[in-house]
């Protein structure tokens, strides 16, 4: 077959399932501990350095990705009102598992009442992690495979001491149950995947911290992957910033998506629902999932959204999601992301490196 005679366009192609998909049901998950910025500051800096966020959240000593998930997912299945033996396959999208060799997504499935008979796997693509489970998600449930997938974007706290990646680095995440459209509370109207293999931000087996390529995060990392991404499905789909409610970003600090939701078109009223990094700082690969839920929490029937994820390595997904009728009946069955921002007990630098087991003893 000649490129001519190929049904697809190079670069050209939204992605749409063969069977309508959307999400049935969402849940979010953000521990309760908050370390402020000008903590880290005040022991490294001597309070000198700018503050890139207001504080971030922090794991509990028994909390961990597993943990965080299986409260995400409870919250997404109490949403979506299913019983969880019809889940087809579990998806934990993060770059902290706890274990180097034993899948997190097989004790998460165990312990929502999913298995045994049921797909699972964990995902990979640094703070895009999540997004990519999400997209393979559509994609199972579009193809008949399953007639539901729960994907999740969870994410604690890695930062080397002293690193600018301290101040932001946090804990959180967000589940979704992906299902047929008529049952869903948003329809997936469309998504596009955008990747290049630029090297802004690493951990090599064996080191205990990632490394980052400083402002080169920012250009060509972030900003063209991000605007790339959005641009060519809005382009794809025939829309422009104004036909959309809501956009979300991807939030490594606070200023990024405020810049890239510029470029694009969009008002800051339109991200401030989902703009939390502010107060919980970066939750990696649940950082636009998160800002998706706490955006489901307020929109309406019939408003549209645009979200815009981005892994370090590098890669975007974007997605166009109409809310539909049910979300108004059915986002109460469960705390809103809010709730979880506004529950806060806050910590200094010395308890933060017990919980995050910084402080090494031999």
């Amino acid at each position: 077959m000649t490129n001519d005679a190929h049904p697809f366009k190079v670069g050209q192609s939204v992605l749409k399932p063969d069977r309508p998909v959307g999400i049935v049901g969402y849940g979010a998950y953000v521990p309760r501990y908050r370390l402020p910025a000008r903590e880290v500051s005040r022991v490294w800096t001597g309070g000198t350095a700018g503050l890139p966020v207001q504080e971030k959240a922090v794991a509990g000593l028994d909390e961990d990705v597993i943990t965080m998930s299986i409260e995400a997912a409870r919250n997404a299945l109490a949403r979506g009102g299913i019983d969880p033996r019809l889940i087809r396959a579990v998806w934990v999208g993060s770059e902290s598992h706890p274990y180097a060799v034993k899948p997190s997504s097989t004790i998460v499935a165990e312990s929502i009442g999913a298995a045994p008979n049921i797909q699972a796997a964990d995902w990979e693509f640094a703070c895009k992690a999540g997004s990519e489970a999400m997209q393979a998600g559509i994609g199972f449930v579009g193809s008949g495979m399953g007639r539901y997938v729960l994907a999740i974007g969870m994410d604690t706290a890695q930062g080397r001491p002293g690193d600018a990646l301290e101040y932001t680095a946090a804990a959180g995440g967000a589940a979704y149950l992906l299902g047929p459209a008529e049952e869903s509370l948003a329809l997936i109207q469309g998504s596009y995947s955008y990747v290049t293999d630029t090297p802004d931000f690493w951990r090599r087996s064996h080191e205990t911290y990632p490394s980052h390529g400083d402002r080169f995060t920012g250009e060509p990392a972030y900003f063209q992957h991000t605007l790339s991404t959005g641009e060519r499905l809005m382009s794809m789909l025939g829309t422009t910033a104004q036909d959309y409610q809501w956009a979300i970003f991807h939030q490594p600090n606070v200023k990024f998506p405020q810049r890239a939701a510029k470029l694009l078109g969009f008002s800051d009223e339109q991200i401030a629902p989902g703009l939390l990094s502010g107060l919980v700082g970066n939750v990696y690969a649940g950082s636009s999932l998160l800002g998706l839920t706490a955006t489901l929490d307020v929109a309406e029937p019939g408003d549209r959204i645009l979200m815009v994820s981005y892994g370090s390595g590098a890669g975007s997904d974007a997605f166009d999601i109409l809310v539909g009728d049910q979300i108004s009946e059915r986002r109460d069955a469960a705390p809103h992301t809010r709730d979880y921002v506004v529950r806060r007990t806050e910590i200094d630098y010395a308890l933060y490196t017990r919980y995050r087991g910084k402080l090494l003893v031999d």
